[in-house]
Formats: C-alpha cells, structure tokens, sequence
C-alpha cells in the first residue's frame, strides 16, 4: 500500500471513529416545537426512556419521510438531574442545574425539566406530527413540563421588532462554538444547552421611541446594524452579551423563535442556546440580570421578564444508539434512583471564535 492510500485510510478510518453529532448545527428554519419533559420516579420510566434514545433516530426518519424537503430534525438533551438515572457515570464535565440570576428586581429562575426535545422543520405540520410520535412513545413515562411552538416572525426578527441571531456563528466557526471536543473526549460531538422562555411587555415596550429601542438594543431597528460605539450604551443588549476572552471573542449557536398568543395578550421569545461549554452563556446571562459592572444591567429586561430555565447536555447521536438499548453499566436501576450524581468540577475550556450569520432552512 502506497503513503498515499495508507493517509486516506486513516481518515477515513478517524471518521468512521468520530461520534457523530445529533443536528446542532442544523440550519434555522421556519417552525419549531420546544418540548420539555420530567421523567416518573420509576425504574420502568427510566427504562422506557433509555430504549427510546435508541429509538429516536428512526422515528424521525420515518416521519421526515413524508416530507424530505421540510427538513425535519430533532435534538434530545438531558438535564443534570436525570443524567446519572439514565446513564449512569462518567458524565458530561460541565453539566449541572440551571444557575439562577437575581438582580434587582430581575429573576434568571430554574424551572423543572429532565429532558428537551428541540424539534425544528420548514412547517409546523411535521413538527406537531413527530411531537406526536414522540409522546405517543414516552407519554406514560413522563410528565409535560413545558410544550412551546415557535415561529419566524418575518425578516428573522422576534416580536418586538429586531432581528434576532444577527452575529450566530456558521460552518466550521459554530462547529467550535457548539460541539464539545477533545476537552471532554468520552462526550465529543455532543453540546451544552440553555433554554429560557420571555415574555414581554408589549404596551411598554411599544411606548418607546424608535431611538430608544435602538439604545436599549444596541443595533438599529430597520437596517439592523449595530450602533457605532461611540454612541452605543454600556448596558445595550448587544454590548453586555459579547464575552471576550484574551482579546477574542466566545460565541454560542442560538437558535431563538418567537411565540405567542395575541388573544390572551401573551408575546414572547424563546431563547435556546447551544455551547460547547455553558460558562459562556452563563456569563451572558450573569452580565444581563446582575450587570456588567454590577448594577450596569441589560434594559431589555425592564420589559421582558424570563419564566423558564434549563440546562441540558444534547451527547452525540452515537452515544444516544449506544446507550439506549441497555441500562448503564456502571448505575443498577435502584441504586440510581437513590441518589443524583453529583456534577463533576467545571473545566476551563476557553474558545476563541469569530461572528458570522447563521443560514436558514426554509
């Protein structure tokens, strides 16, 4: 065998090797369905659970099979709380519950959830049909603690007026910014989530001037680019929100969508955030409740108030096939039932990441 054919056979013998991630990195499309479960305290729940992570895979192939073209995909993630019933040891580095922000009169709460499923397709159809699937699946062995329906509000903007996700990273920027890595080796290719869903107080909101907005925001309304320096807020949204580490910046991959109902007067934006680590959103978050200086808090917040919180690690979707079928061999039924795993200590994982758009899957 030539050097020639001995290289690429070892690429490809690297890839093959290679976790392959669940969709993170997934375009951003027209609907989705952000469906957050608690698991029973049972051992039949907790297996029923398991099988089905080694099911899920076909499942949404057998309903993306109705219309390839929607682009039909769902991610699984697990809070810290269920991971070691689960799956047992070891576990993602980094995860751990939701940490509450308090600031003023400014609330970041955790609310209870074991496991997320982020559906995502061109139409709301689809998305319903595989929520369906999945409850029609699990639905004894698991309590709906949030179900929420998203949509793209035209120009990609949320429902109080500005586009949202302008500086997402995209190819192989947000596959740094989002998969884990060599850092946590036994949980390559799998990645932090945080989930929050806010409500806004439109009547307020709406109340403002235009250049007001603008300054609360950091970016300009119609045109969406962002206020020269000079002239931007300390405390502006998209000031506060940029985290710089030994002078580059850290990205996370969001993909947020608005939700509402005009009827009951409910308008919101559900925030989901994906991340290699969750330091760097934790730290958006820190710099938004409690201020960056403390006290120098993000103004959006005197108009949108967060009522959900979640952490949740979405592992590979080789592990999900690989530890579906079978209980964790390191954790019996009962005994994961006793006690939760304590987190392991965070790691440092630095990343130096740039700013690109996010695409879109229509």
């Amino acid at each position: 065998m030539s050097k020639t054919e001995e290289r690429s056979t070892t690429v490809v013998n690297e890839v093959d090797q290679a976790p392959l991630p669940q969709p993170v990195l997934g375009p951003l499309t027209r609907a989705a369905i952000f469906l957050v479960v608690t698991v029973k305290q049972d051992t039949e729940s907790y297996a029923a659970i398991r099988s089905f992570c080694n099911d899920l895979a076909g499942l949404i192939r057998a309903v993306e099979f109705r219309d390839i073209d929607a682009g039909l995909t769902c991610i699984a993630a697990f809070g810290s709380d269920v991971w070691g019933k689960l799956f047992g040891n070891p576990r993602p580095a980094e995860l751990h519950p939701f940490r509450e922000f308090r600031g003023g009169n400014r609330y970041a709460p955790a609310t209870p959830g074991d496991v997320l499923f982020h559906i995502r397709a061109g139409r709301m159809d689809i998305c319903f049909e595989l929520a369906t699937q999945i409850m029609e699946r699990i639905g004894d062995a698991v309590s709906v603690a949030d179900e929420t329906q998203g949509f793209r509000y035209f120009e990609d903007r949320d429902l109080i007026g500005f586009v949202d996700g302008t500086e997402n990273p995209r190819g192989a920027v947000a596959l740094g910014a989002a998969l884990v890595g060599d850092e946590d080796a036994a949980f390559a290719g799998g990645s932090y989530v945080l989930i929050q869903k806010y409500l806004h107080d439109m009547k307020a909101w709406n109340g403002l001037s235009t250049e007001a907005q603008e300054r609360i925001i950091g970016r300009k309304k119609l045109s969406d680019i962002e206020l020269d320096e000079s002239v931007k807020p300390s405390n502006a949204h998209s000031a506060l929100t940029v985290i710089e580490e030994d002078g580059k910046e850290l990205k996370i991959l969001r993909d947020n969508m608005p939700f509402g109902q005009p009827g009951r007067g409910e308008f919101g934006t559900y925030f989901i955030g994906y991340c290699r680590t969750p330091r760097i959103t934790e730290l958006m978050l820190e710099n938004m409740f409690i201020g960056r200086p403390p006290g120098n808090y993000d103004r959006l917040l005197d108009f949108s108030r967060a009522i959900t919180g979640g952490l949740f690690f979405a592992p590979s979707a080789t592990f999900l096939e690989e530890f579906g079928s079978e209980p964790a061999a390191s954790t019996s039924p009962a005994s994961s039932l006793s006690s939760i795993q304590t987190p392991s200590p965070v790691r440092d994982t630095s990343l130096g990441i740039g700013s690109l758009r996010g695409e879109r899957n229509e």
